[in-house]
């Protein structure tokens, strides 16, 4: 489909069943719809070589419908001007190189959200673009991030978005350098042990400079014509503009935008934007405006994925907790590899950001640590901050701690300790661009992130490094903290703390059983007894409160503690250890 470059010209193919003549246009003719017609094939479909074709040459297809004419951009279109302009004939040929990269395993994932846009734009001016965000992928790199997640980089109007208004979505954003930048984007990544995953919407399409809208002059009760529904089915949250499922054409087009980026792009997966509007008209668990072609769309689209490429990830953001959306295809899932998980960021934000201690719930904290999908502890991916949540009225963390005064004692133990539950707890932990340099107010997409804050809180940065070299056992000593089994133990809702193991192997052991221990509360402790899975010498290997991270953090000490023999907390062992105000533990058993 669309534009084909080969050695002879170029092959234009397009659907459009309801024209009834169909022209290509571009720099090759001089714009003249009379010089290469297409002809017309079975199902609405039509097609022409022409010759004079080449990659670089400008086109767009001319339709006519009921005696009107229409000129519209390829919705197969790889590259375009801009999206009010023309289509772009596109060479997929790229030179990866030696790229053979390994998709790490899923449960040693370090997410980092990022948008192209503002991660590393020259200034407020300039929007970012795929070159420099490859810039930073060493920094990325030595933080220990192994998967960058971009927010959606298709073409959309204007130069700046957060990207969820998608007018071409098989073409690369064209202020953000396009298709070829993409690529060298994708491969220095895989250069850097970096992974790539891509933001979809299959939501909705538009509103803006969308030429699918009416695409070949056809359309009922005012609606988008033959890529969208025309009836009440529309209706999303973004415009009357929902894709038809249920319109095969329609299907293959998602279907082949989909494996387009894992085959031809080398993206190491997706992230499926609001699918919960995929399978229900209100996104709402209502059986009434149920889209069971919408389903059977993203399973149909999953199981092809499983088949051919399973190593590559897909991602759903349904913020429902259904577990059916991570429920194999066989089991009659959607067969998404993982899902955000709602029922983590709402209870664990919800416990940072409250201003008095005595109204922190701890017992919510619990449910939210021990949740899994499918018995599989990476079925969700877990983050305190993401793109969504930090902004529509909503702020950065610390932020929301301490409104006006995000560089404050508070705001920083806090953020941190909600980082040390998102590195340590069960799922695929994700951080949003500039989370660990204390990034403060909401996140938009006209200001950049302000790099010289990585040198002025270097120690934060510090953080999460350590904290991540924890979560992927760099050093041999916290296996458990990408292991299955996750055990909360120790609740005490009165004075804030919370207790968990995590383990890979049997019942756990020294380098695999790690406990973490967290302080919700403006409160030390001396030596705060809690329950050990097994005997002999706890050591703490992070200790949120050090002054290294921060010059205001009170370097507690809190060294580790010899196991008691002594029922507590449901093991055979315990031992006591100091604790700051709003702190994490980690610590794990001497070999």
């Amino acid at each position: 489909m669309g534009a084909v470059p080969h050695a002879a010209g170029t092959t234009f193919r397009v659907w459009a069943p309801h024209a009834e003549s169909v022209a290509v246009t571009g720099t090759f003719n001089k714009w003249k719809a009379d010089k290469n017609p297409l002809q017309a094939e079975e199902n609405g479909y039509w097609a022409a070589d022409v010759p004079e074709a080449k990659p670089g040459d400008e086109y767009k297809f001319s339709l006519v419908n009921q005696g009107n004419r229409i000129d519209r951009n390829d919705p197969y279109a790889r590259e375009v001007t801009n999206s009010a302009g023309a289509s772009v004939v596109h060479d997929p040929a790229f030179d990866w190189g030696d790229d053979n990269f390994q998709m790490p395993a899923w449960n040693e994932l370090v997410i980092y959200e990022l948008h192209v846009g503002t991660f590393n734009a020259p200034d407020a001016e300039q929007v970012g673009t795929f070159a420099s965000v490859a810039e930073k992928l060493p920094y990325l790199r030595d933080l220990g991030i192994n998967c960058i997640e971009l927010l959606p980089a298709t073409e959309f109007p204007g130069s700046r978005s957060w990207g969820y208004n998608p007018s071409n979505p098989f073409a690369l954003e064209s202020d953000y350098g396009g298709p070829v930048a993409f690529k060298e984007l994708v491969k220095q990544a895989h250069q850097h042990g970096i992974a790539v995953v891509l933001d979809v919407v299959y939501n909705h399409f538009g509103p803006g400079d969308l030429d699918l809208w009416q695409f070949d002059g056809w359309s009922e009760n005012g609606g988008g014509g033959i890529y969208f529904y025309n009836d009440w089915k529309a209706k999303t949250p973004w415009g009357d503009n929902r894709p038809d499922y249920g319109r095969p054409e329609v299907r293959q087009y998602i279907r082949d935008n989909a494996l387009m980026w894992l085959q031809d792009y080398r993206c190491d997966g997706l992230r499926a934007d609001a699918i919960a509007f995929i399978r229900n008209v209100h996104g709402e668990e209502d059986p009434g405006a149920d889209l069971p072609e919408g389903w059977s769309l993203m399973r149909w689209i999953n199981e092809e994925i499983d088949q051919t490429m399973p190593w590559k990830i897909t991602i759903a953001e349904d913020m429902r907790g259904n577990a059916g959306i991570t429920e194999s295809v066989a089991k009659g899932g959607q067969g998404f590899d993982s899902q955000w998980d709602s029922s983590f960021v709402y209870p664990v934000v919800e416990a940072l950001t409250t201003p008095n201690d005595a109204d922190r719930n701890m017992l919510a904290v619990a449910d939210a640590l021990a949740v899994t999908y499918n018995g599989d502890a990476f079925r969700r991916v877990i983050y305190t901050e993401s793109h969504d949540e930090v902004a529509n009225g909503k702020s950065r963390v610390a932020e929301e701690i301490m409104p006006g005064d995000a560089d404050h004692y508070f705001a920083k133990k806090r953020t941190t300790l909600g980082a040390g539950l998102v590195l340590t707890a069960p799922g695929i932990p994700m951080l949003f661009q500039g989370q660990e340099f204390l990034a403060d107010g909401e996140f938009n997409d006209a200001e950049p992130l302000v790099w010289q804050d990585v040198e002025a809180r270097a120690g934060l940065v510090h953080l999460y490094r350590d904290l991540i070299a924890l979560r992927r056992n760099f050093h041999g000593q916290t296996r458990g903290l990408g292991g299955q089994h996750t055990h909360v133990f120790h609740v005490n809702n009165a004075e804030k703390l919370v207790a968990f193991a995590r383990w890979a192997d049997g019942d756990g052991g020294p380098g695999d059983t790690t406990v973490v221990l967290a302080n919700f509360a403006n409160q030390a402790h001396e030596a705060y007894t809690i329950g050990l899975p097994g005997p002999g010498h706890w050591t703490v290997r992070f200790n949120s409160d050090w002054k290294g991270y921060d010059g205001e953090f009170g370097d507690f000490e809190s060294f580790g503690t010899d196991a008691e023999e002594g029922e507590y907390d449901g093991y055979a062992w315990h031992g006591s250890i100091g604790l700051a105000p709003y702190a994490v533990l980690v610590l794990s058993q001497e070999g």
